[in-house]
């Protein structure tokens, strides 16, 4: 039987998906194929996109197994989680580039250090930073705290300091930085990304 082949039949069975009846092949298995082939391999990692304060939630696709000690393991791909009710699965133009820092040579995965008057960075230990941090935190507590106003108030202020937090922080995670640095060690200064 042969089938008049007109324009309207030709959208009418190119919609409908009748490629097979009319050109005699299937793409379908090549289609799902397709599909699956760049992310059918890899794992999936739920996170939370850095970039502001929305909190979009993205799926992280990297090959390897989920062995925390394994270096091999790369990220292939990220996507918008359909699952979160805040963004439900899309992601802007920063969200969606997510790989590309994730990915990249430039970015700085150790301590460098350029020390007062120095010309060029020395690479240090993760160790040898926190105590550093820690260190110039106690000193400059120990000279800048304003223990009095100028009406004689007790009001240990430490402006000296200043703590930003980022988006990714959890209310949790922000409750603590408000105890620990303002109530704990005087911080006036406390900020987080959802106000910048």
């Amino acid at each position: 039987m042969a089938v008049t082949m007109t324009r309207r039949t030709f959208l009418k069975a190119g919609a409908a998906g009748a490629a097979v009846t009319l050109f005699g092949f299937d793409l379908r298995p090549a289609q799902a194929q397709v599909r699956t082939l760049k992310i059918e391999p890899t794992t999936e990692t739920r996170s939370v996109c850095p970039y502001c304060a929305v909190g979009c939630s993205v799926i992280i696709h990297t090959l390897g197994d989920r062995a925390r000690n394994v270096t091999g393991s790369t990220v292939v791909h990220v996507e918008g989680d359909p699952d979160s009710p805040i963004n439900r699965g899309t992601l802007c133009s920063k969200g969606s580039s997510l790989r590309e820092n994730i990915v990249n040579d430039r970015r700085l995965t150790r301590v460098l250090y350029r020390a007062p008057g120095s010309d060029r960075w020395e690479e240090k230990s993760w160790e040898w930073a926190i105590e550093r941090i820690a260190r110039l935190i106690k000193a400059t507590r120990d000279t800048r705290l304003i223990e009095k106003d100028h009406k004689g108030r007790t009001v240990n202020a430490l402006t000296a300091i200043a703590v930003i937090g980022g988006c990714t922080d959890s209310n949790e995670n922000n409750y603590l930085i408000q105890k620990t640095f303002r109530a704990g060690l005087g911080i006036i200064p406390i900020e987080q990304q959802s106000r910048i």
